[in-house]
């Protein structure tokens, strides 16, 4: 039986003197169809149309004599190394790699990549990578039938980027298009594909894009500031004793917003909540009543090179548009509020109230929608550092809730 299989990678490119050695002495090669079509693939070896890798593991496992296994590019980047190497199937892998399809796809389109992110885009992972491409300015996305540019722009409407969509990378139906992410629906896409999503409040690419070409600067973010729950005065605005530093580090602390998280702030005040759940490289739509604290939203965004949505409109109402949260802050709206979130079935919610009662009221509602409530009494005191004297006194009741099912 085969305990040991070979992954060669493929990019269109002759195959290297290792990959042909070894796919010469196959008994089984694994692949797709444009694969197993190679005219290094010996005739008398069995062939496995690669769909789910978990079965073809199984029959390599299962194999007497010589496994191959033919993947795009790189397949230890994003690719079939990690599922063949599971405990389970108890199989050595030996990888001989080719130009990953990412590299390859920045190399057409000329630019540096190693300031993208790269997410991978299936189906039931989509709304994630979407979430990575609302948060960067320079996003690769590996995507796949079912969750490809146009399921992309989809779910990023309302959110302008640009599309670098590279299509058979490597082969004689290779095909590089530009289109802008509104448009990319209009379109029908071949599979595989890998789809360069640029954009944001950032420095964009300059060139033309009709050109498919894009070249010049990155676009990125300023360097990054140290810390976080830093005071309201960073942000540009006074955020009022609703936005105390300490309340909003406890709050960021109970959300834990990632990468692949969408974040709710609803009632983003000053912004300084929003921008720091950006900072952590989550996705963030930031809800405000007030224009005038969606301009300093908006501000203190541009000022870190944070990328987030600024919704203006009164919560609950203006929360039935908006895209499926992870995380929600409740920074102002109270108790109606707090219930709209909980109907949405986030993982997290956190809110703060005034009185006990309002906390109580608060809690229940969490718990009733199915929430795991923790409260905490917050007081802070700042003090003035030349007379050592008490400048001003917060106190909040902070309260959580974690999904329980």
């Amino acid at each position: 039986m085969a305990d040991r299989v070979t992954v060669i990678g493929w990019d269109g490119s002759p195959l290297t003197d290792a990959g042909r050695s070894a796919l010469a002495a196959a008994t089984l090669v694994a692949g797709a169809a444009h694969h197993l079509e190679l005219p290094e693939v010996p005739r008398d070896a069995e062939r496995i149309r690669l769909g789910s890798v978990d079965l073809a593991a199984r029959r390599i496992a299962r194999h007497r004599g010589s496994a191959v296994v033919l993947a795009d590019g790189d397949p230890g980047f994003f690719g079939v190394v990690r599922s063949l190497r599971a405990p389970e199937h108890g199989l050595e892998v030996e990888a001989v790699p080719a130009v990953s399809s990412v590299a390859a796809a920045f190399a057409r389109a000329g630019m540096p990549w190693d300031d993208a992110q790269v997410v991978v885009a299936h189906s039931r992972t989509l709304r994630r990578a979407v979430n990575v491409c609302r948060a960067h300015t320079k996003v690769a996305v590996l995507t796949s039938p079912g969750a490809g540019p146009s399921e992309l722009a989809l779910l990023l409407e309302g959110v302008h980027r640009t599309f670098v969509i590279c299509e058979a990378l490597g082969t004689r139906a290779e095909q590089v298009t530009v289109v802008t992410s509104d448009k990319a629906g209009e379109h029908t896409w071949r599979d595989p594909n890998v789809v360069i999503v640029l954009g944001g409040s950032g420095p964009q690419p300059q060139g033309n894009p009709a050109t498919g070409w894009i070249a010049g600067r990155d676009p990125g973010y300023p360097p990054a500031v140290r810390g976080w729950g830093r005071p309201g005065a960073a942000y540009g605005a006074d955020p009022g004793p609703r936005e105390s530093a300490e309340l909003r580090a406890a709050q960021l602390a109970r959300l834990g917003p990632r990468v692949g998280d969408l974040v709710w702030d609803i009632g983003s005040g000053s912004g300084a909540a929003a921008v720091e759940a950006g900072r952590f490289g989550a996705a963030v739509i930031a809800v405000d009543a007030d224009a005038d604290a969606c301009a300093r939203t908006t501000a203190a965004a541009r000022r870190y090179g944070i990328q987030l949505q600024v919704v203006h409109g009164a919560a609950p109402q203006v929360l039935e548009d908006l895209p499926e949260p992870d995380v929600v802050r409740v920074g102002a709206g109270g108790l109606p509020v707090v219930a709209a979130c909980a109907a949405r079935r986030p993982e997290r919610i956190v809110a703060h109230a005034r009185t006990r009662d309002e906390a109580e009221a608060i809690g229940r509602q969490l718990a009733e929608s199915g929430y795991a409530v923790e409260c905490a009494l917050l007081q802070s005191v700042e003090l003035d550092t030349t007379t050592w004297a008490e400048s001003e006194r917060t106190v909040v009741f902070l309260l959580s809730g974690s999904r329980t099912h």
